[in-house]
């Protein structure tokens, strides 16, 4: 292997790409990233057991060849080295030799032949703006389970309805429910993305433009934008049926604006507790929309707001950090608040804005 590149450009490359490497004990060769030099590009490939990734940077490739080093130390070197610049790479004897004009690095090389190669997955497919996909993960992933007890609520579900492709997560205590327009997309009942790979397709593809072409099976997904190849294998499960839980009605309804909903939010947080309570009055008859909370070791707050209420009192708690979440997938400048009861759900969506629903379930009190 012998090239030249940008600093720049294989500098993010290493840095999306080494995020997918890991401290594999068993299978050590997972820890590195792979370096193929060929006609005008070196591709960067890394792969763990449940998601790959090979982005590709043009280059001036004098000798071809193929090369694993460690992910780690290859992105600390690139993040430590100037951007304006091209660099030099090339193999001596099975190790990497790392030439700029005021840097001259030798890393060890690994063997490449152990090194597993990414899937490239064939089966029904549909083509989307990056902006979009990224959009409608964002908007809801943040409400999957960390846990993997259930790995079909630790994960993103991705369906279609209608001219709709749908987002939806939850942890059994919030659910968040995202729909992007996507004409032409063949009818999809249902994939269920890991939310540990969903994150990063969110880093990787984050500043991507254009479309991106999905690829999926009953086992994999592909996500392909113009230099970047990411595959992810996809959770055998069956999401909750969520539609049943959302409430068809409400007995009260506020509406808010955003920002002094948050500022309140924010201040009550100071006073609650270790389960992050908050409670919520809503009384139409008194004009009164209040947040409060209490901490026997600080103290104690009341927080009125001004808001436009209609239907019956009510009087809940809910955690703070579930409400707080949603703020980043309401673009608007209000909030629609509508509850069916002390017990029910509290569903929350932006004003005159349906492609985003977000549903929180109330405390005991």
């Amino acid at each position: 292997m012998k090239a030249e590149c940008s600093i720049e450009k294989i500098k993010n490359a290493v840095s999306q790409v080494e995020r997918v490497t890991g401290k594999n004990l068993t299978l050590p060769i997972l820890n590195s990233i792979l370096l193929i030099a060929k006609d005008k590009s070196i591709k960067l490939r890394a792969i763990n057991l449940s998601l790959g990734v090979e982005i590709e940077v043009p280059a001036k490739v004098e000798k071809e060849g193929v090369l694993a080093v460690s992910g780690a130390v290859l992105n600390g070197i690139f993040s430590n080295v100037s951007q304006n610049e091209n660099v030099f790479l090339e193999e001596q004897d099975g190790n990497l030799l790392i030439k700029t004009k005021k840097s001259q690095i030798k890393l060890k090389g690994a063997p490449h032949e152990d090194f597993p190669t990414i899937p490239a997955v064939t089966g029904a497919s549909f083509e989307i703006e990056a902006k979009k996909l990224v959009e409608g993960i964002k908007s809801v992933y943040y409400s999957s389970s960390f846990s993997d007890i259930k790995p079909e609520i630790s994960s993103v579900f991705m369906y279609t309805s209608g001219e709709n492709l749908v987002f939806v997560s939850t942890d059994s205590f919030r659910l968040a429910e995202k729909k992007i327009k996507a004409r032409g997309v063949e009818e999809i009942l249902g994939i269920l993305i890991p939310f540990k790979n969903v994150s990063e397709i969110v880093k990787v593809f984050g500043e991507a433009h254009g479309a991106i072409i999905v690829r999926f099976n009953k086992n994999q997904i592909s996500f392909s934008a113009e230099n970047i190849y990411l595959t992810s294998r996809i959770v055998d499960g069956i999401f909750p049926d969520y539609r049943q839980i959302i409430p068809k009605q409400s007995s009260t309804e506020v509406i808010v604006l955003k920002q002094d909903l948050l500022n309140a939010l924010k201040l009550s947080n100071v006073f609650s507790d270790k389960f992050n309570q908050v409670n919520l009055k809503v009384s139409p008859k008194e004009k009164l929309l209040e947040l409060s909370s209490n901490n026997n070791d600080i103290g104690e707050n009341k927080t009125s707001l001004d808001a436009v209420l209609n239907g019956e009192e009510v009087l809940l708690s809910f955690n703070y950090k579930y409400f707080l979440d949603c703020f980043q997938s309401i673009t608007t400048d209000s909030v629609s608040i509508k509850i069916s009861g002390a017990s029910k759900p509290i569903v929350i969506s932006p004003v005159s804005d349906t492609s985003f629903t977000y549903l929180i379930m109330p405390m005991n009190r």
